[in-house]
């Protein structure tokens, strides 16, 4: 796709990858919205790039989805590109849900990520909420805006929908159940979509990460005592921009392209070593 030239709107755009997309597609000329569920760091993002549009918006919320959409295209008319890459991630231990029987009433400890921790792993109620949540945001929300957009979208001599998966699409992490079943299903989605689509001006793209280091789960990372916390949202971004130039379809980096190109055979093994 052409870097240049294009008004941008990018999901989860204020911090990690978005913000690196963000900065990319500006380095390359493009005009960049961005949206995310917190204003200071939308206005932090701002302060960093003058150039940037920003929109308070939470894509979990059915209304906020159609808000943004209604806003977008009547404010810039010759969007054309659409970044699905807002995701949260979340451990849950569907294996220790049976221990509420036994300890109904346990409090969480420590502060309120230890609190949404407990409830994910302690209690159905705040398992299914926790899981409902990344369904949400991960998966129902880049399925909406695309659905919303595409109209729009098609107008446009060139456009191109982005969505961003992970490696773990492909080999899950057993920790993050939810958040790699999502990841998973996105990666189906944009299969079919690149094909329904095939016959318009609308490229489907599929980014693939693998662990960047960014504010996702960084709570969940700093419980385990893990140091590395991924590569630096730079490298990954310069990593993928020759990919988006040359229209590849498909645009993975470092370990996630091996994820991608693995056979099943590989795939059970990697499964076995990552969940050892």
């Amino acid at each position: 796709m052409n870097l240049s030239g294009n008004t941008v709107l990018i999901t989860g755009g204020a911090t990690g990858i978005g913000l690196g997309l963000a900065a990319a597609f500006l380095r390359h000329g493009s005009k960049v919205i961005i949206c995310g569920r917190r204003e200071h760091k939308l206005r932090e993002a701002q302060a960093k790039h003058p150039e940037l549009t920003i929109r308070v918006c939470d894509v979990g919320n059915e209304r906020d989805r159609v808000a943004l959409y209604e806003w977008a295209v009547a404010q810039f008319p010759d969007l054309n590109v659409l970044v699905n890459n807002a995701g949260i991630q979340r451990e849950i231990d569907f294996s220790a849900l049976a221990e509420e029987a036994a300890e109904p009433d346990a409090e969480p400890m420590g502060g309120a990520q230890d609190a949404v921790q407990a409830a994910a792993t302690a209690r159905p109620a705040g398992a299914w909420q926790t899981a409902e949540q990344e369904i949400r945001i991960n998966l129902e929300a880049p399925i909406h805006l695309t659905a919303l957009f595409i109209p729009h979208l098609i107008r446009q001599p060139q456009a191109a929908i982005l969505n961003v998966t992970s490696g773990l699409a492909f080999t899950p992490m057993a920790r993050m159940p939810v958040y790699c079943a999502t990841k998973a299903a996105l990666h189906s989605f944009t299969l079919s979509l690149r094909h329904q689509l095939r016959h318009t001006a609308v490229k489907v793209i599929e980014v693939i990460p693998p662990m960047v280091d960014t504010e996702l789960d960084q709570g969940a990372r700093a419980r385990r005592g893990q140091t590395y916390r991924g590569i630096p949202v730079d490298e990954f971004i310069q990593g993928i921009l020759p990919g988006l130039a040359q229209g590849l379809p498909e645009v993975a980096y470092g370990t996630a392209e091996r994820a991608r190109t693995m056979s099943r055979a590989e795939m059970d093994e990697a499964f076995r070593r990552m969940n050892g």
